[in-house]
């Protein structure tokens, strides 16, 4: 058996789709599992056991470029897919496995994609409120009960490959590494401010951590933030936008614990089965939470959230500018003592 997993667009929910890839696995002994793949998720993806090959789909957020989704859907065909499974919502990405002819195409009905998907799940949001629940759910025959608890998400890394990015980014591990993922993909409502981070990096160097920020190249200038913030003892090292993902998953995997946005790099740290604080203030950890007994999630939970927005819509941003370091620290230290 062949199938292909068309993946979702953000890194995060490409890590809480993992516990389908184990399940299809377990009902299909011998299964070639492939996914077709944005290359800025691909490197999850390449970390996960369960996946054979990565397809490169070339296409930017929101892009339908009809004429080339049917010149790669046609490459497509030739592999000889039986199934695909269709994870995403929209119209557009159930587009390809339409177009290879693939015979059985799942996914939930969204966007009018009767025809298109031919396996057809309705989605029922209090019987599974979770997204990675949704996604497993996709392993079972429409209308199926959806055996819990869900496998965790796995992403294999090891020294010789943590060695190499250290040697390639000129660092050396510390005794005790604090990472900070001050960034979120999403929008700022979901943001713990710089100055809070800022704080905490002072309070952790004072116990011994050197503290390393991790993110992309648009949290550069939030890292930027944090390190102009920080006292001259603590100077948080600003790695956001020097490193590759693959890199980022190596210097995560070294981390004595990690301190997380509600964020891709989250998800990554949690599969990963590093110590975790999640910090959530716009969105809601029952939807998205980190899949790790390790992961410990700090909210407020104010009347107002999870209010899902990418800005704060009353101006304030009460869920995260109240959540003091303080508190943050408490955690930490009370989870993983100095």
């Amino acid at each position: 058996m062949k199938a292909l997993i068309v993946a979702p667009s953000w890194i995060g929910d490409t890590v809480l789709a993992q516990p389908l890839f184990v399940r299809l696995h377990e009902r299909t002994p011998g299964l070639q599992l492939d996914a077709l793949a944005a290359g800025w998720v691909a490197p999850v993806l390449e970390r996960m056991p369960q996946i054979a090959e990565v397809i490169d789909s070339p296409f930017a957020h929101g892009e339908l470029s009809l004429k080339a989704r049917h010149r790669l859907a046609r490459q497509v065909a030739q592999r000889g897919y039986q199934r695909a499974y269709v994870l995403p919502n929209s119209l557009k990405s159930a587009l390809i496995p339409f177009f290879a002819d693939i015979p059985e195409r799942i996914g939930f009905i969204g966007e009018t994609r009767y025809g298109l998907i031919n396996r057809r799940h309705v989605l029922d949001k209090a019987r599974l409120p979770q997204m990675a629940e949704r996604f497993a759910q996709l392993a079972e025959p429409p209308g199926a009960p959806l055996p819990r608890p869900l496998p965790q998400p796995r992403l294999s890394t090891g020294k010789p490959a943590r060695a190499a990015t250290l040697t390639a980014l000129g660092l050396e591990l510390p005794g005790k590494l604090a990472v900070f993922c001050p960034g979120a993909e999403y929008g700022p409502a979901k943001r713990w401010p710089a100055r809070h981070f800022a704080t905490l990096a002072n309070a952790l160097a004072a116990r011994g951590y050197a503290v390393w920020l991790l993110g992309s190249a648009k949290d550069r200038a939030i890292g930027d933030d944090i390190v102009s913030r920080a006292s001259s003892t603590a100077l948080p090292l600003n790695l956001c936008g020097s490193t590759s993902l693959g890199q980022a998953i190596d210097l995560l995997a070294a981390a004595s614990f990690v301190v997380c946005n509600d964020s891709g790099l989250m998800h990554v740290a949690a599969a990963l089965d590093r110590p975790l604080l999640a910090l959530y203030g716009s969105s809601s950890p029952g939807f998205t939470p980190p899949l790790s007994k390790r992961a410990q999630i700090v909210s407020l939970q104010l009347e107002c959230s999870p209010c899902f927005k990418r800005e704060c819509p009353l101006g304030h941003l009460d869920c995260l500018e109240k959540l003091e370091p303080q508190r943050v620290l408490d955690a930490c230290l009370g989870a993983w003592p100095a």
